[in-house]
C-alpha cells in the first residue's frame, strides 16, 4: 500500500509518505509559509521513493480541526492532486494525529488532545486506544472554552493532554481537570506521519472518498449550524 499525507492545520507544515509500512516524513515549524514548502516536501518525498503519484494508492491530508487559512491549504492542494491522478482521498483529524503521536511517542492510552482556537476557546477531543494499535475518537470533537472541557471519564481516570491548547490554557484546564491528567505535552503538533499511519486503517474500512467529497472541518461551523437551528 502507497498512501501520502500532508498537513498544514496548524503554524508546523509536514508531509508524509507510506509505502508498505515505512514511513518518511517532511516536516517544519513554518508560520505562514505552508504554500511554499508544502508542494516541495511532497515533491521531496515522491523523489527520494522514486516513486510517482499516480503509483499511489490514496491520499490523505489533516481536515482539521485547526487555523482556518492552514486548513484550506490542505484541503485545496490535496484536491488538486486527486483531481489530477484519480486517487481517493481520506480525511484525518489533526487531533486524532497527536493524539496518535501521544501514543507511540509515550505509550499513552489515554489522551485529550487540544489545539487553541484563538478567541478564548480551544478544539479538542478524547481519545483511547483501540485493539489495532491506533487512537479512536471517544465522544465528539468539540470547540469551547476550556472551563467546558470534560474527560471520558468512562474509559479512564488516568489520561495524557497534549497539543497547543495545554500551553495557550494551561491554568484553566488543570483548574477543571485537576490530577486526572497525569501528562502533558503542549508543544505537540499535528504530524502528517501520524495522519498517514491513521490512514492506511481507513483505506482498508473503505473510508476513501473522491476527490469533491474531500471537506475541512470547521467546528466553529458546525457549533453555530446547531445554534441556529434551535
Amino acid at each position: 500500500m502507497k498512501i501520502l499525507a500532508i498537513d498544514t492545520a496548524t503554524e508546523a507544515c509536514s508531509a508524509a509518505l507510506y509505502i508498505d509500512g515505512v514511513i518518511t516524513e517532511q516536516y517544519q515549524l513554518a508560520p505562514r509559509e505552508h504554500t511554499k514548502l508544502i508542494l516541495k516536501m511532497i515533491e521531496a518525498l515522491l523523489d527520494q521513493s522514486d516513486i510517482e503519484l499516480l503509483a499511489l494508492d490514496a491520499l490523505a491530508f489533516g481536515c482539521g480541526p485547526g487555523s482556518f487559512t492552514g486548513v484550506r491549504i490542505a484541503t485545496g492542494v490535496i484536491q488538486g492532486l486527486a483531481f489530477a491522478s484519480d486517487l481517493p482521498v481520506l480525511p484525518v483529524s489533526t487531533l486524532a494525529a497527536i493524539a496518535q503521536q501521544a501514543y507511540d511517542d509515550h505509550q499513552h492510552q489515554y489522551v485529550l488532545s487540544a489545539i487553541d482556537a484563538r478567541m478564548e476557546e480551544m478544539y479538542w477531543a478524547c481519545y483511547h486506544l483501540g485493539d489495532n494499535g491506533l487512537m479512536k475518537l471517544a465522544g465528539e470533537e468539540k470547540v469551547s472554552s476550556a472551563q467546558k472541557v470534560k474527560l471520558a471519564v468512562d474509559l479512564s481516570t488516568s489520561w495524557s493532554g497534549a497539543g497547543s491548547a495545554w500551553e495557550s490554557y494551561s491554568e484553566q484546564l488543570n483548574a477543571v481537570l485537576g490530577i486526572q491528567v497525569k501528562a502533558i505535552y503542549p508543544d505537540y503538533l499535528p504530524h502528517a506521519s501520524s495522519i498517514v499511519k491513521l490512514a492506511v486503517d481507513d483505506f482498508q474500512q473503505g473510508k476513501a472518498v473522491e476527490a469533491s467529497q474531500a471537506l475541512p472541518i470547521y467546528l466553529r461551523n458546525d457549533v453555530a449550524k446547531k445554534k441556529a437551528s434551535q
